[in-house]
């Protein structure tokens, strides 16, 4: 994965709306997260949730148990910031997804929109899925978005994988049953169109 001062770079010179994965609302890994039907305190972790309003969505809707991991301090401070007093009720990681040490069968649902296709070296995608592996409870729920085959070969200067469902699907193996996909065409601030495809897969056997 690109080094940390790359994306502290990022997120340290641009603002929230300036970047191209930005979201007003994450509306469908809200849609996605509710279809989980876990409780409201179950534990949700946010992989790569940035300066991402998916936090604050959260919150709003009940969620009393949220992580937000990132790479960037600078990502995690602005999104602090901006939830205000609210903050307090969040756990926030500063942490490379591929080295982080995640308590182990803790998480009930892993969401990931926009980091998943940063990860263009094998070994670092084999350590993202170990890291899923060890810290998402049997029978918890993985919701990974990434950019589709006819998304972009590139974003904010650096390679990224595109993938369809099944083949993201065929990165994670057979311990995960995928149990639903959707397309996305996301608009970015700029005006272009992005694809990309939400995968949404539960740990365990059939």
């Amino acid at each position: 994965m690109p080094n940390k001062a790359h994306w502290e770079h990022v997120y340290s010179t641009k603002a929230a709306g300036d970047v191209s994965w930005f979201q007003e609302h994450a509306a469908l890994s809200i849609e996605l997260i509710k279809a989980t039907r876990v409780a409201r305190t179950s534990q949700i972790i946010d992989v790569g949730g940035g300066v991402s309003t998916l936090v604050a969505d959260l919150l709003a809707e009940g969620y009393a148990c949220v992580t937000v991991l990132d790479i960037s301090g600078a990502a995690l401070r602005r999104s602090q910031d901006d939830l205000g007093p609210l903050a307090v009720k969040v756990t926030w990681l500063e942490a490379d997804i591929t080295q982080a040490e995640l308590a182990p069968n803790f998480y009930d649902v892993w969401h990931d929109r926009a980091v998943f296709h940063f990860l263009t070296d094998a070994k670092e995608r084999a350590a993202y899925i170990a890291a899923v592996k060890r810290s998402v409870k049997m029978g918890g729920h993985i919701i990974v978005a990434s950019f589709g085959l006819t998304g972009p070969e590139r974003c904010s200067g650096l390679k990224a994988m595109r993938y369809s469902p099944e083949s993201l699907h065929s990165e994670f193996g057979e311990d995960f049953r995928l149990l639903s996909s959707v397309t996305e065409t996301h608009h970015t601030p700029s005006g272009k169109e992005q694809a990309f495809i939400y995968c949404y897969c539960r740990k365990g056997p059939e």
